[in-house]
């Protein structure tokens, strides 16, 4: 079996969400999803509209996702790696090169993102931070 990986906020969830999770689940047959806490947030300066056990709950029902974990920091990544004996990591290409260190335990896969949506814009257009 083909473990794929991948990290997201997923405040206020939208097309490009579902998008990279269908994509991402392409990719391999059993996709695991971390999703960041609001402590995580806080730290990288994130204010989420919706919770984290609400996002996670959501992520979760979709059926593309097989596993969801809370992501707590960015150290965790290796560790989760090989705790789940993951074969692809896979990021929006917006992210492209920041994570090829992860090269050395799996494949790393940036997927582009979906054009005209994003949590921020969405933010943006509805006043909030």
């Amino acid at each position: 079996m083909k473990k794929v990986i991948t990290y997201g906020t997923f405040d206020l969830f939208h097309i490009g969400h579902l998008n990279i999770l269908r994509r991402a689940k392409e990719l391999g047959d059993y996709l695991i999803v971390g999703v960041s806490s609001d402590a995580f947030n806080a730290i990288k300066g994130k204010k989420c509209a919706i919770a984290d056990h609400e996002r996670m709950a959501i992520v979760e029902a979709i059926r593309y996702v097989d596993e969801v974990i809370v992501e707590d920091n960015w150290e965790q990544k290796i560790s989760d790696i090989q705790k789940y004996q993951v074969d692809t990591f896979v990021m929006g290409d917006d992210w492209k090169g920041h994570f090829d260190y992860l090269k050395e335990y799996c494949n790393v896969v940036y997927l582009p993102r979906t054009e005209g949506i994003s949590t921020t814009q969405i933010k943006k257009e509805l006043k909030l931070k």
